[in-house]
């Protein structure tokens, strides 16, 4: 794997982290890690301070997936996309949650 992206993610558990994983085409290979077919997923948590008195949980993630490839094809204007922005975005929008 070449490419590494970290993001952190407030207010979920690792379980639910796991499950949104495993919902975008990932399955479980350990107690921390979520593969797909060209991706891994690390999970780690750690309780956060907010203010005086509130904590929160805080999942971090690490996506790790294949290097950029640059296929020579013009139509993109040289340069791909990073393989892992559309998971990492889907995984975000699934784990932004309103408060109640």
């Amino acid at each position: 794997m070449g490419t590494q992206v970290e993001r952190s993610f407030r207010g979920i558990s690792e379980r639910l982290a796991v499950r949104y994983l495993t919902n975008l085409g990932g399955e479980q290979v350990a107690d921390d890690t979520v593969a797909g077919d060209d991706w891994t997923a690390t999970l780690s948590s750690e309780t956060v301070g907010i203010g005086p008195s509130l904590t929160l949980t805080e999942v971090t993630v690490v996506f790790e997936g294949p290097e950029n490839r640059s296929d020579g094809n013009s139509e993109s204007d040289g340069a791909k996309a990073d393989p892992l922005e559309p998971l990492i975005e889907e995984f975000a929008q699934k784990a932004m949650r309103a408060g109640g």
